[in-house]
């Protein structure tokens, strides 16, 4: 596949690929956009060593297959849609609605 918005392969990156079984791995989203989020559409491990538990994203390879990337843009604005902005933000927001 070749780069491109939706898709990059940084296969200079010393970890590359840094997970297997992905016949193109999409670099775009190498960190985990749903690492610190309880609901993940991916399948990743969660390791209790019994102080915590840890949420492992090691087989997990959901945001690098090419195919999900309208998946995962679907995802971050479904939990965007759900947090709730200081008031501050929602009033830069505004105005900057209002001066279109």
């Amino acid at each position: 596949m070749e780069n491109s918005y939706r898709f990059f392969a940084n296969k200079e990156c010393q970890y590359y690929p840094c997970h297997k079984g992905v016949e193109e791995l999409n670099c775009l989203f190498c960190y985990c956009p749903f690492y610190l989020t309880d609901s993940c559409p991916g399948r990743p491990e969660y390791i209790d060593t019994g102080d915590r538990i840890i949420k492992d994203c090691t087989y997990c390879t959901f945001p690098h297959v090419p195919e999900n990337y309208d998946k995962v843009l679907a995802c971050i604005r479904a939990q965007n849609a759900k947090r709730e902005f200081p008031d501050s933000v929602k009033q830069k927001a505004k105005r900057k609605k209002d001066l279109k």
